[in-house]
C-alpha cells in the first residue's frame, strides 16, 4: 500500500462500536496508545474490520490544535 499521507501507524482492532450511520474504531498501537476514528458504518463493513485484526490508522492532516488548561 503505498499512500501520500506522512503519518500512517499499524495497530490492532480493540473495539469497534456500530452505530446506526457512523461505526467507532478504537486501534491499539504497539505501547499501548490508543487511536480512535469515526467511519461510515458501510466502510466499516467493506474493510472487513474485526477485533483482533491488524489495520491501519492513515493521518493526512496540515493543522494540529494542542490545548492546555
Amino acid at each position: 500500500m503505498k499512500l501520500s499521507a506522512r503519518n500512517i501507524l499499524k495497530g490492532k482492532v480493540v473495539t469497534i462500536k456500530p452505530g446506526a450511520i457512523n461505526t467507532e474504531i478504537i486501534l491499539e498501537l504497539p505501547g499501548g496508545a490508543q487511536i480512535v476514528s469515526v467511519i461510515t458504518k458501510e466502510s466499516a463493513e467493506n474493510l472487513g474490520l474485526a477485533v483482533g485484526k491488524p489495520a491501519y490508522a492513515v493521518i493526512k492532516a496540515s493543522n494540529v490544535m494542542i490545548g492546555v488548561d
